[in-house]
């Protein structure tokens, strides 16, 4: 189906970790309604999407601030900035998680957000107007045994953007959190794949071992493009008045009343 919503069109995006899943669906998406798209990771996409790529390790505070600069000299700044890129340390039992391993999850899922953020959103303060999307993921609320790290740090996101949309709110600009469910991604397909092998079965059976144990009502499992047009409606006109809230693309697993 062609994409008519033109709210996004001429917009300066930035979208970090872009290069695959849901960061290449989301940038795919901006594309596609006329925005002018940047993205950065370490690695380049492997398809050219129309974005604009730029190589940049987040994990690390120079990388970050050599971003924001690169940005800023390639666009002047940007009217919306999806941070996306993200990443968990390896599984381990809560008590004996390494302090290494938990530096690294908040290195990449809180701190890379919080300084790219202190680098460009200044500059929408100053014009009066811009969107901040992070993504952040249901185990926030919902930690699964094993990544108690990778939780906390969406946690820590969570309750970040909820601060920050206050006290920029009153320039113009606006911050949410997206909270992705179990969605199909390439990495996620790759560790399906190990699964499905360590158990001697199928990715399907896997796939749907996972459901089953998420109690997912919709009963199947997102795909990016999902998330996409979660993202790329928070960032358009139509949601002008959300800001400081969570907004879960999960497929029903997260209860609420």
């Amino acid at each position: 189906m062609p994409n008519t919503d033109r709210s996004l069109d001429g917009l300066r995006v930035l979208v970090t970790g872009g290069s695959r899943g849901l960061g290449e669906a989301t940038v795919r998406r901006f594309v596609s309604a006329g925005a002018t798209v940047l993205t950065a990771s370490r690695t380049p996409p492997a398809v050219d999407s129309g974005a604009t790529f730029l190589a940049a390790d987040l994990s690390t505070e120079q990388g970050v601030a050599d971003l924001g600069r690169r940005v800023v000299e390639h666009v002047g700044g940007v009217d919306v900035l999806v941070n996306n890129a993200g990443a968990a340390s390896a599984p381990a039992p809560t008590l004996s998680r390494s302090d290494a391993s938990w530096r690294a999850d908040l290195e990449m899922n809180l701190l890379g957000a919080v300084r790219l953020d202190r680098a460009l959103v200044p500059g929408m303060v100053e014009r009066g107007s811009g969107v901040v999307v992070h993504v952040s993921s249901i185990a926030s609320q919902l930690p699964q045994r094993t990544e108690a790290s990778y939780a906390a740090a969406k946690a820590a996101l969570n309750t970040y953007s909820r601060e920050l949309a206050t006290e920029v709110g009153e320039h113009g600009v606006r911050v949410v959190c997206v909270l992705p469910g179990f969605v199909v991604t390439d990495g996620a397909t790759a560790h399906l794949r190990h699964m499905a092998e360590q158990q001697g079965t199928t990715t399907d059976e896997v796939t749907r071992q996972l459901v089953d144990h998420l109690k997912v009502p919709l009963g199947r499992p997102g795909d990016p493009e999902d998330v996409a047009e979660m993202i790329a409606f928070l960032a358009s006109g139509r949601a002008k008045w959300l800001t400081g809230a969570q907004f879960r693309v999960d497929g029903g697993i997260l209860p609420t009343v």
